[in-house]
């Protein structure tokens, strides 16, 4: 299967301003890019890449001041698989955890296990362990949260979402992270592409997404604690321990978002699909720092 994807973001900044972009596909699946534009800026600045301690390309550079564009467009060869299921898989004990996997047990900015951890073990301790214990943090998640982009919030954490009972997917994801690390199960944060492959059409524009992935008998399985289902076409951007470590851009001063638009979806049946099928949008993002 070939998947389409690529964006266009427009900033406004009064000054030149240093910014990280965190956009790049990620290198697990570099390999099975089949064309692609090298990433555009209007003005013209020059970029370079580096690679930070999760493994995520990072792309700096200056904006300068005014309006400024970055644009990319690609496709993408992809197994047309959802994602993987193992409901044998078992949960692997601390102490026999790889040294890597360690630090996806802790808190972190968003994801507070001190304030969740006595409600993760009277909800989920009684379960088995294992895919069956992190299927029902899931379920448990996204029955709690009512969906909505009008719900965004960037300084949202796991506990507040799970006490307002509202968010967008980045709080979905946050929320089960934190869940399954108060039960002593590694949880990391994944930001990207998902297009509607597989499921009816959302006439919604096309967005990023977030989601998680749990480390069972070895092994990372996505989990999506918004959709709730395996999914086809999760792209990967990045990874990190939560919506801190992977902002889509990070600017180091004031920047107003003036163009935000996504497209990700099967070549095949949509082969006369224009790639700029998104949204204008004068908030900030949900992922944007």
């Amino acid at each position: 299967m070939l998947i389409r994807l690529g964006y266009e973001i427009a900033i406004e900044c009064p000054q030149p301003t240093p910014t990280i972009s965190l956009l790049e596909l990620h290198k697990d699946r570099q390999p099975d890019i089949k064309r692609q534009t090298r990433v555009l800026t209007s003005p013209s600045v020059p970029t370079t890449l580096y690679q930070d301690r999760y493994g995520n390309a990072c792309r700096r550079f200056v904006a300068p001041a005014g309006n400024f564009r970055i644009l990319y467009d690609a496709v993408i060869e992809d197994s047309g698989e959802p994602d993987d299921v193992n409901p044998l898989a078992r949960e692997t004990p601390v102490e026999h955890l790889p040294d890597d996997v360690l630090g996806y047990l802790l808190g972190s900015r968003y994801c507070e296990t001190d304030h969740l951890s006595g409600l993760a073990w009277d909800l989920f301790g009684h379960m088995p362990p294992g895919w069956a214990r992190v299927q029902a943090i899931v379920d448990y998640v996204h029955n709690r949260l009512s969906f909505g982009y009008g719900y965004a919030r960037s300084t949202r954490t796991a506990a507040q979402a799970h006490e307002e009972r509202v968010g967008v997917c980045r709080d979905f994801a946050h929320l089960a992270i934190t869940l399954c690390r108060c039960m002593n199960i590694p949880a990391r944060y994944v930001n990207g592409y998902l297009g509607d492959i597989g499921v009816p059409e959302n006439p919604s524009p096309m967005d990023f997404s977030a989601w998680m992935e749990v480390f069972l008998d070895g092994k990372w399985y996505t989990f999506d604690p918004r959709h709730n289902m395996p999914r086809i076409g999760h792209i990967v951007i990045a990874r990190g321990r939560d919506a801190t470590d992977v902002p889509l851009l990070h600017s180091f001063g004031p920047h107003r978002l003036a163009l935000f638009k996504v497209w990700t979806y099967e070549q095949e049946s949509h082969p006369a699909r224009p790639p700029h099928r998104g949204i204008d949008r004068t908030a900030d993002a949900q992922m944007l720092a």
